[in-house]
């Protein structure tokens, strides 16, 4: 049986389990240092003020929108091609989502399509503009449209660690929004086994998300509510502390910021080599007619999270799912990113319907992820490009 070459992989080398190994061995593995220098660190790449790491980049939405004021009676906008997480979230806050449709060519939000949506809406409380992939959408676009409309922006930069504004600001400096939210499951840019983070310039925002992230417990210097309670002859006791609002079990652990910090160290090497293999996947596909990149424009600012082909299956001998099985059997592994959020079943009983998306439900027709990771070899990756090229003749 063939070793499968997967569409995504983690990078781990000794020092990433060293630094692993040197928190097992502290005195603290969890609400430790290790989670303070992570942040310091991403804060200062990304050129935020603030970032707060969380349990997952899910978690990290779900406090976004809540330090952004979702909540019920109000909703979020996102785009229809993203994981389901960038708009679940809005519910978790007791609010709720709409979508609109992306841009062909970019795969990201269609600011054309956000403005009509916002133009029918009320109470829109949040736009969330997806980087497809490690792409930077249309920011300065986007932000105008929310301005316009009274809306805040928060970024779902799940796959955009390492990518740029034509700025040449990075995604997370928070350039063009009041937040940015990063994952750091092993398939992204680096690696924490799970984890997230949320960046911002506002000190409000980060103080509400520090809150928010352990319990909705008082942190940093924040004020008692009740000061009364908490001195005895003017002195005040060792153990108090209040809960001031209603917050979650979100925190991350100093083992998992070991192993991201470290992973952080290579960001720059990883991109690169991302970059060098999509490059080689542009230059192997660029004259093939049933068969293009799905992302054409601007890739020199992209994270090079996916690599996605946009495939006339329509005009094949066999379906997607048929190719997907057939290269699986020579040992390489595809994916398909994403099923547009409207069509899963719990959107489809709010009302939400696939045929109103119709960029989305194209590209969703045609799209197919193929292996992109630091470690893929040029001997691999030809690999991949020799099956894919067989079946489609």
């Amino acid at each position: 049986m063939n070793l499968l070459v997967p569409y995504g992989k983690h990078y781990i080398e000794q020092a990433d389990i060293d630094a692993v190994v040197d928190v097992l061995r502290s005195e603290q593995i969890t609400q430790g240092p290790a989670i303070a220098a992570f942040e310091d660190a991403v804060a200062k790449y990304v050129g935020a003020r603030f970032a707060v790491a969380v349990s997952s980049g899910t978690a990290g939405l779900h406090l976004a929108y809540l330090a952004a004021g979702v909540a019920p009676g109000n909703s979020i906008v996102t785009s229809a091609i993203t994981f389901v997480a960038s708009s679940n979230a809005a519910y978790y806050c007791g609010g709720s989502a709409h979508f609109v449709d992306i841009d062909r060519a970019s795969i990201n939000m269609s600011p054309e399509s956000l403005e009509r949506e916002l133009s029918v809406l009320g109470n829109v409380q949040v736009v969330t503009p997806v980087h497809f992939a490690g792409l930077p959408c249309d920011m300065s676009s986007i932000r105008a449209i929310a301005n316009k409309y009274n809306a805040h922006v928060i970024e779902d930069a799940a796959h955009a660690l390492g990518a740029v504004y034509e700025s040449g600001n990075r995604v997370g400096s928070c350039e063009h929004s009041l937040m940015t939210v990063f994952s750091f499951h092993p398939v992204k840019a680096i690696a924490a086994g799970e984890g997230g983070m949320i960046t911002t310039n506002d000190e409000a925002v980060y103080r509400k998300l520090i809150r928010l992230r352990s319990h909705g417990i008082n942190k940093l210097d924040d004020p008692f509510d009740c000061p009364e309670q908490t001195t005895v002859n003017g002195v005040i006791d060792p153990w108090y502390y209040e809960m001031q609002e209603l917050g979650f079990n979100y925190r991350i652990t100093d083992i998992q910021c070991a192993l991201a910090l470290s992973q952080l160290k290579k960001l720059g090497k990883f991109i690169q080599r991302r970059r060098e293999l999509a490059e080689r996947y542009d230059k192997a596909f660029e004259d093939i007619d049933v068969c293009q990149p799905a992302q054409k424009n601007k890739m020199s600012t992209s994270a090079h999270h996916l690599y996605v082909l946009n495939i006339d299956f329509g005009s094949l001998k066999l379906s997607r799912g048929e190719m997907i099985r057939e290269l699986n059997s020579r040992g390489i592994g595809c994916q398909v990113h994403y099923i547009p959020v409207p069509s899963h079943p719990f959107y489809r009983k709010l009302g939400f319907l696939p045929d109103d998306y119709p960029n989305a439900s194209r590209y969703y027709q045609q799209g197919l992820s193929i292996p992109l990771f630091y470690s893929l070899s040029d001997s691999d990756q030809d690999k991949v490009i020799t099956e894919i090229k067989r079946l489609l003749r």
